[in-house]
């Protein structure tokens, strides 16, 4: 045999073993494959807790509108007497570092470290001071997440409400590619002012028992590239130039070397 066509023979099958071992399986691949891990995740034990930084909007109702005023700088009430809980206008609280904000008439109240529905019932318990039977809702305006890495579209999410997993975030991004790796996904939380880090296998139903897989605001999902994907970014355009050069230089060669 020809010396030409043993190295492309030879080319073919360094490749064919390139692309085996790029070849992901369906281990790698499938989510939250069959165990007998027992699912005992509860948002109740995992709902996130207010923080500094929070920015709250918080309204106050009752039968008697007129002594909402004084707890509400603006009506929480439209012109047909419902509820604006979609209203941008209304009030904002930020809570400091210490943990609290300034309320209306209560003057500062402490809302870190209670989740959103204790300080609902707390606000509640100190507006009943002054109004029988009040109805309290609180918002957070800035509640995000942020997913990075191997995934369609990421970014950071504004979520409307405090009730999100790890698996809505990494929907809102379209998904991990075929290129991330599903064993291995980051999630990075803040917590009191110190960074934690926490790792989930989204190919086991463990997963689901995670401390974060109802996510906190301003937590962070980072989905690593798998080998595939390393090994592709080692090639540059130039690279694919060189290849095609050389291809076309073995091809003279051997037309050359027939004769």
């Amino acid at each position: 045999m020809p010396q030409y066509l043993r190295n492309a023979f030879l080319a073919l099958f360094v490749v064919g073993i390139l692309l085996m071992n790029s070849c992901a399986s369906r281990k790698d691949l499938v989510y939250f494959q069959p165990d007998s891990t027992a699912l005992h995740t509860s948002y109740e034990l995992n709902a996130p807790k207010l923080q500094a930084g929070d920015i709250l909007t918080i309204s106050v109702t009752a039968d008697d509108i007129r002594a909402t005023q004084p707890f509400n700088q603006i009506n929480a009430y439209s012109a047909q007497g419902t509820i604006q809980s979609t209203n941008p206008f209304l009030p904002t609280y930020t809570i400091d570092n210490n943990g609290y904000i300034d309320f209306p008439k209560l003057g500062k109240m402490k809302l870190a470290g209670r989740t959103r529905t204790e300080a609902i019932d707390y606000l509640r318990q100190e507006i009943s001071k002054y109004i029988v039977d009040p109805g309290v809702n609180i918002n957070i305006r800035n509640f995000r997440v942020t997913v990075l890495g191997e995934v369609r579209t990421p970014g950071t999410y504004t979520i409307d409400n405090d009730r999100i997993t790890v698996l809505e975030a990494l929907g809102l991004a379209g998904d991990l590619t075929i290129n991330g790796v599903r064993k291995n996904v980051l999630v990075i939380r803040e917590q009191n002012g110190v960074k934690q880090e926490y790792r989930l296998d989204l190919t086991q139903r463990d997963a689901l028992n995670s401390p974060v897989y109802y996510l906190a605001q301003n937590d962070v999902i980072y989905v690593e590239p798998n080998g595939a994907r390393i090994q592709s970014s080692r090639y540059t355009q130039n690279t694919s130039v060189f290849v095609s050069i050389a291809g076309v230089i073995i091809s003279v060669i051997a037309v050359l070397t027939r004769r």
